[in-house]
C-alpha cells in the first residue's frame, strides 16, 4: 500500500454503501427520511492524541469510537461517515490502521462513505480525522438544558483509560478501545434534560456541562464510580477517555439504563465538589485542554 491510489483502492473493500459509489466521485449521495441529522467531527494527532507505538489497529478503532461516542450522546443512531487520511508513508501502518477502522465500523453499523487522503512529509505527524453522521431522534438533548433540582447522572465507571504514575494507561483495553454507549444514548435521549459525554475529564467536561446550562453543578465525589480498586476520585475524575454518558434528569427521575446519580444542579454557575458532605477543593487541573 505505498500510494494514494493503492490506499484507496483498500478503502473501497470498506465503503460498500451505495451512498459511496465505490469512492469514485467527490461527494456521496446518502438518502435519508424526513427528520434531523446529527453531524460530529474529531481529529487524532500523533503525539498529542495517542502515543506513536500505540498499534495502528486501536488507532483505528478509537477514531471511529470517539465519533460514535458523540452521537451517542445525542441519542443519534449512526448513518455514515468521511475519512480525512494523511498517509504515513507505512504501508503496514496504513493497512493495520483501517482493519481497526473497520472493525468499529462494522461492530456499530456506521457505513464509510468517502473523504480525502493527503500525502504528509515523511516523518511528520499523522493526522486523522472522522466525520460521523447520525439520525436523529424527535428529541434531542442538548448541553443547555440542564436545570435547577436535576440530578446528575453517569453511565459506566471513571477513570480506567488514565495513566498511571508508571507512565502507562491503568486498563491498556479501555485506553485503546473505547467503547461508545450507543444503546444507553438512545434510550436515554427523550428523557434527559441535558447530555454529553466524558471525553475529557469527568470534571473538565461536568463544569462545561454547567457553564452551557447556566446553573451549578455539585459533584460528590464519594458517589463517583471508579473503575479500579485503589483509585483515587480525583485522579479518575481528571483523568479523561473515559467516554461514558454524563447526563441530566429532573428531581427523583431514575434512568431505565445503568447509571450512577453523582451530583445535582443547582441555581448559580460553575462546579464545587464534596465528599462525605464536606466541600473539596476544586484540583488545579480538571481535566484535558486542547491547546494546553
Amino acid at each position: 500500500m505505498p500510494d494514494e491510489f493503492a490506499f484507496l483502492s483498500a478503502l473501497r473493500g470498506i465503503a460498500t454503501h451505495p451512498a459511496a459509489a465505490g469512492l469514485a466521485d467527490d461527494t456521496a449521495v446518502l438518502d435519508v427520511a424526513a427528520g434531523k441529522l446529527i453531524l460530529t467531527s474529531d481529529t487524532m494527532v500523533e503525539g498529542v492524541h495517542y502515543r506513536s507505538d500505540d498499534p495502528a489497529e486501536a488507532i483505528g478503532w478509537k477514531l471511529a469510537a470517539v465519533n460514535l461516542s458523540d452521537l451517542a450522546a445525542k441519542g443519534a443512531t449512526p448513518v455514515g461517515c468521511l475519512l480525512n487520511y494523511a498517509l504515513s508513508g507505512d504501508a503496514e501502518w496504513d493497512r493495520a490502521f483501517l482493519a481497526g477502522l473497520n472493525d468499529a465500523l462494522t461492530r456499530f453499523a456506521m457505513p464509510l462513505l468517502g473523504g480525502d487522503t493527503v500525502a504528509m512529509p515523511r516523518g511528520a505527524p499523522r493526522s486523522l480525522t472522522l466525520t460521523a453522521i447520525g439520525r436523529a431522534q424527535p428529541s434531542v438533548p442538548l448541553r443547555t438544558g440542564a436545570r435547577p433540582g436535576d440530578a446528575l447522572w453517569v453511565t459506566g465507571s471513571i477513570g480506567g483509560a488514565g495513566f498511571g504514575p508508571d507512565g502507562e494507561p491503568r486498563d491498556l483495553a479501555r485506553y485503546l478501545r473505547p467503547q461508545p454507549r450507543l444503546a444507553e444514548g438512545q434510550v436515554l435521549a427523550p428523557l434527559a434534560t441535558a447530555m454529553m459525554d466524558v471525553s475529557d475529564g469527568l470534571l473538565i467536561d461536568a463544569r462545561r456541562l454547567a457553564e452551557a446550562s447556566r446553573v451549578a453543578v455539585a459533584i460528590d465525589l464519594g458517589a463517583v464510580p471508579l473503575a479500579l480498586p485503589g483509585l483515587g476520585p480525583i485522579e479518575a475524575a481528571t483523568a479523561g477517555d473515559d467516554y461514558e454518558l454524563l447526563f441530566t434528569l429532573p428531581g427523583n427521575a431514575v434512568p431505565p439504563v445503568p447509571a450512577t446519580r453523582i451530583g445535582i444542579a443547582g441555581t448559580g454557575t460553575g462546579l464545587t465538589l464534596t465528599a462525605g458532605g464536606t466541600p473539596v477543593p476544586l484540583p488545579d487541573r480538571l481535566g484535558y485542554r486542547h491547546g494546553g
